[in-house]
């Protein structure tokens, strides 16, 4: 929650140093400054905002969220994940929307079976990333669903959609992904660190994706 210090708080007392900006912070995190302000926004991370309107996160804050090592928190595969329970999700999803994704109205039928299946390759790479036991494996499957994206990219504006549209597209294909994730760290009761560390990690895996779907966009 964005918040100013009370009357009787000695904020200036506090070390300058325990208070960082939203890049500094983002950074720290390993996340873009638009997903650190959103979760500010909703309540989920708290920060003070300045008189001259600019975000400040304590450090201490900061350090609380920070993933543990990788080793220490529960496999997805072991937490019922899978990448059917995935296609689940995003099959629940698109009969709650009760729409496709745009783009597929324009793609032959011959050539939406392939769509699909690149974007299951996608999901496939995005919870292996997570579940690596090594940063090389986590690097290289999270390189993988990179080049997957790019060629998304590449497609939708052969397809004539606009910047603006594959990105909607994009973030329509993030919701159930991300959804699933609170809702497995719900039902297994992860403890607040682990919960937000998985969170942390797919929010920045997912933001690799969409600078690769945008450069892809823009090559083509």
């Amino acid at each position: 929650m964005s918040e100013r210090p009370a009357p009787g708080d000695d904020f200036e007392a506090q070390s300058a140093d325990s208070w960082v900006s939203l890049g500094e912070a983002a950074r720290q995190l390993g996340i873009s400054q638009q997903t650190l302000r959103r979760w500010a926004d909703r309540g989920q991370v708290k920060s003070f905002v300045t008189p001259g309107g600019h975000r400040r996160f304590q450090r201490s804050v900061l350090t609380e969220l920070l993933p543990a090592p990788r080793l220490r928190r529960p496999q997805l595969a072991d937490l019922g994940s899978s990448l059917d329970r995935m296609a689940d999700a995003y099959r629940r999803r698109l009969d709650a929307e009760g729409s496709p994704l745009p783009i597929l109205a324009l793609l032959p039928e011959s050539e939406r079976e392939r769509f699909r299946e690149r974007g299951r390759r996608m999901v496939e790479l995005l919870l292996n990333h997570l579940d690596a036991d090594s940063p090389a494996v986590a690097l290289a499957s999270l390189h993988e669903a990179a080049a997957h994206a790019v060629e998304y990219g590449v497609i939708a504006a052969g397809l004539g959609a606009s910047l603006g549209e594959g990105i909607e597209m994009f973030l329509r294909y993030r919701a159930p992904f991300l959804e699933e994730l609170a809702a497995i760290a719900r039902r297994r009761r992860l403890d607040t660190n682990e919960a937000t560390g998985l969170l942390i990690d797919a929010e920045a895996a997912f933001d690799k994706l969409l600078l690769s779907f945008m450069a892809g966009w823009q090559e083509a």
